[in-house]
């Protein structure tokens, strides 16, 4: 995509598992990438980004730093990604969350910004059902936002509902696929809930695609979008996949783990970003796990 040669694009929670990822595209595409973060990396910019400190949950930090940086484009991505029902995790989730967002979108109202594009997730609420955690609550609330911003004062921001995105070196080891993934190879068995649940798995290329597809012009705008597949897939099969492809006598518990209260099942409806986009997800699940299993076999 051409039109990104030379555009300064500001990415938030550039060290987190999509972040890294589209830092890399956006850095290959011609992009002046800014990727921002409370802990940038020491050694610096791997693909000529530009990393800048900030706690975003600070407005004046905020503004601050979209002064300085004046991007065309912004991805935000940071967030504090906590799935546990805890009321220890409100307040924080709320800062980090929402806050930062509120923040974001008030320093970027009235600025020649030509797109935002915030990650959502597919754990946000449907159909009037309570939010099943602190993140999910607080995502929710930051669309609501993110549309309000938009129909209020026209910021050009759009929301990508991001489904259970998977691929390699994803930093938080303790989500699923890492988890068996890296069990299995060490020939341990992962102890995992009934494994009942469905999710909408997709894979990180597909994820970063559609974020840059959405931020390469206006058409995004206002749309809150479901990336993910329209077919969901059950933790337990997800294990059994993953068992198959590395092979050896350890196997995944099922029923080891209580499964967590309100903990739905997920569906993406992916037409709107079929629509708006062009987007849909090209990698196979087999073929996506097996690209996986090969990067968390090479690192071990």
């Amino acid at each position: 995509m051409s039109t990104w040669h030379g555009t300064r694009a500001l990415v938030t929670g550039a060290t987190g598992f999509i972040g890294s990822h589209l830092v890399r595209r956006l850095a290959g595409l011609g992009a002046r990438v800014h990727a921002v973060s409370r802990r940038p990396p020491p050694e610096g910019g791997e693909y000529g980004e530009r990393w800048h400190a900030a706690d975003l949950s600070d407005a004046a930090a905020t503004a601050g730093l979209i002064a300085q940086v004046a991007p065309e484009v912004v991805f935000h991505l940071a967030s504090e990604v906590a799935g546990a029902r805890d009321p220890a995790l409100v307040a924080p989730t709320l800062a980090s969350n929402l806050g930062a967002t509120v923040n974001v979108l008030s320093a970027l109202t009235g600025t020649a910004v030509r797109g935002v594009v915030l990650a959502g997730s597919a754990e946000e609420p449907r159909d009037g059902l309570a939010p099943g955690s602190p993140y999910a609550a607080a995502k929710a609330a930051a669309t609501g936002y993110a549309r309000m911003f938009h129909a209020l004062w026209q910021v050009p921001v759009s929301v990508l509902r991001v489904g259970m995105a998977y691929g390699p070196a994803e930093p938080n080891t303790a989500r699923l696929v890492p988890y068996v993934t890296r069990s299995l190879l060490r020939g341990q068995s992962p102890e995992l809930t009934s494994g009942s649940k469905r999710l909408s798995w997709v894979y990180i290329e597909d994820v970063v695609d559609a974020f840059v597809r959405a931020g390469a012009d206006g058409a995004a705008a206002g749309h809150v979008l479901d990336i993910g597949t329209p077919d969901p897939v059950s933790v337990r099969d997800i294990a059994e996949l993953l068992a198959g492809i590395i092979g050896g006598p350890a196997r995944p518990v099922y029923g080891a783990v209580p499964a967590r209260p309100l903990d739905r099942s997920q569906r993406s409806d992916i037409g709107p970003a079929e629509r708006v986009l062009g987007w849909r997800p090209v990698t196979p699940l087999e073929e996506g796990l097996k690209k996986t299993v090969d990067w968390y076999a090479s690192q071990m």
